[in-house]
């Protein structure tokens, strides 16, 4: 495998839906959580407006409709951006959301970016170099650090979050929305002290 392959971080548009459909229905999902379930809800949301499915995932202003919990109650939307990770075709997604002047989150958001990798791809740096862009757009935002969580056993996602300079800073129990799975808590800091 090529881990000096490079990777662009693209805007979705619906030029670009049809290669991220077809990562959905190939058994992939960009929600690392609601997995299968978030897959099949955006193929549905897809169906029913496309363009509307990938205006909605570019949402700095926090336009969109509320958010549903794994849970099932709805909850106020935050700025958000998605970026598709792309090598000459799709690779995964990252998502990049956060609060207004501080770097604070709500209980409900575990953390300030998210991303997944379709299997097919990983082992390739995609993530890291992913989450190293991303980390860019959130110094643009003068926030002082992100947060990221990611299961105890997601190794994977732990080293990728460790070569980015990742500090664990927490074990905690996901709130009851989330079925109070266990989590880790990392932050990476934004700004050289």
């Amino acid at each position: 495998m090529n881990s000096m392959s490079a990777i662009r971080l693209l805007k979705p548009t619906i030029d670009l839906l049809p290669h991220y459909v077809a990562a959905l229905e190939a058994g992939w999902s960009p929600d690392n959580v609601r997995k299968e379930i978030a897959a099949r809800e955006q193929l549905q949301a897809i169906g029913i407006d496309a363009q509307a499915f990938v205006d909605g995932l570019d949402d700095p202003q926090a336009s969109g409709d509320p958010i549903a919990l794994p849970d099932g109650t709805t909850v106020a939307r935050l700025p958000s951006i998605v970026r598709w990770i792309w090598d000459g075709e799709f690779v995964g997604s990252i998502g990049f959301r956060w609060q207004a002047g501080t770097a604070a989150l709500p209980p409900h958001v575990l953390g300030h970016i998210g991303f997944s990798v379709v299997p097919w791809k990983r082992g390739n740096g995609y993530a890291q170099q992913a989450l190293n862009l991303m980390l860019g757009e959130a110094r643009l935002l003068n926030l002082p650090y992100v947060e990221l969580t990611v299961g105890p056993e997601n190794i994977a996602s732990r080293k990728t979050i460790a070569a980015c300079n990742g500090i664990l800073i927490e074990r905690f129990k996901k709130t009851a929305a989330y079925g109070f799975a266990e989590a880790l808590r990392y932050r990476i800091e934004l700004h050289d002290a």
